[in-house]
């Protein structure tokens, strides 16, 4: 039984926005797949909710004239993983998506709710990070934009002011373009289970050379990261095996993992290691080419 004392069905964005700030203790719910846990678990934050789901300005995917590429906070992974947008554009999100729970939860999960609970362990966070996305946050004073590597402060804690409201992901196409990305994720099961780390790669390649690139980790500290030195130390590397090696090298001095239930400190080291040589090679791929 969930103890819910007030639900409003807000019919547009400015509703919600004006509704949150009326009852400044209501949360948002659009999916619901985790706001609903945090109700069962007995979370009183949670009584009071304004519900977004299925409003048409959060939803939807889109690429502009100008080739910027659009995803409504409302979007489902299941729409993610079946547009022909990121299919064709940011395959690396269509991994992350896929990897999100079961089907059901994939039907009604959207990828606002995904990156707004301000969990490490989210499944979306990573690949964004390494797209350098921007999140499109609409309140009482208007709308303002702001980089995802910004958006988190800690764990469950993001950067939403009173009464706003995450409305839509920007891809700008110099960070997609001539990109190629790969995301993989380590969990104890293989589905329906939250990563114990996840691994996102984007890269640009020239001449058999590696002019961009972008690691990200989820759970690899108490929020998603970016792994600034490794980048560094890895831009302009000829692409031969040793390109790996030095990556594995540096990626530990940006990660800092913890001992959990889930998997000890060294152990996710490990695997932190370990999946940024593999998903550097699946990007490669993707990207049309071989290490030699």
């Amino acid at each position: 039984m969930f103890n819910i004392e007030t639900h409003i069905k807000a019919g547009s964005v400015q509703e919600a926005i004006s509704l949150l700030m009326e009852n400044p203790n209501a949360r948002l719910i659009a999916g619901g797949t985790d706001v609903l846990i945090k109700l069962r678990e007995g979370k009183p934050a949670f009584r009071h909710l304004v519900d977004i789901h299925g409003l048409a300005e959060l939803n939807g995917i889109e690429k502009l004239p100008d080739n910027t590429l659009v995803i409504g906070s409302g979007t489902t992974f299941t729409q993610a993983i079946e547009s022909d947008i990121i299919q064709t554009h940011i395959p690396i999100l269509t991994d992350a998506a896929g990897s999100v729970g079961g089907p059901q939860i994939r039907n009604v999960a959207t990828i606002g709710g995904n990156i707004c609970n301000g969990v490490t362990s989210a499944d979306s966070a990573s690949p964004l990070f390494s797209l350098n996305a921007l999140l499109s946050l609409q309140g009482p004073d208007g709308t303002r934009h702001l980089p995802i590597a910004d958006f988190y402060k800690g764990p469950g804690r993001v950067d939403l002011g009173p009464g706003e409201i995450l409305t839509a992901i920007r891809i700008r196409p110099e960070d997609y373009e001539q990109a190629f990305g790969y995301y993989y994720k380590y969990a104890m099961r293989n589905a329906m289970d939250i990563a114990t780390i996840g691994c996102a790669v984007c890269l640009k390649t020239s001449g058999g050379t590696l002019t961009d690139y972008r690691l990200a980790f989820g759970v690899a500290g108490p929020v998603p990261i970016r792994c600034r030195e490794a980048e560094k130390a890895v831009k302009g590397h000829p692409l031969t095996p040793a390109l790996l090696e030095k990556i594995a090298a540096t990626v530990v001095r940006d990660v800092n993992p913890r001992t959990s239930w889930r998997a000890s400190k060294e152990f996710r080291l490990n695997i932190i290691t370990e999946l940024s040589k593999r998903a550097t090679k699946k990007a490669l791929t993707r990207a049309g080419e071989e290490l030699s």
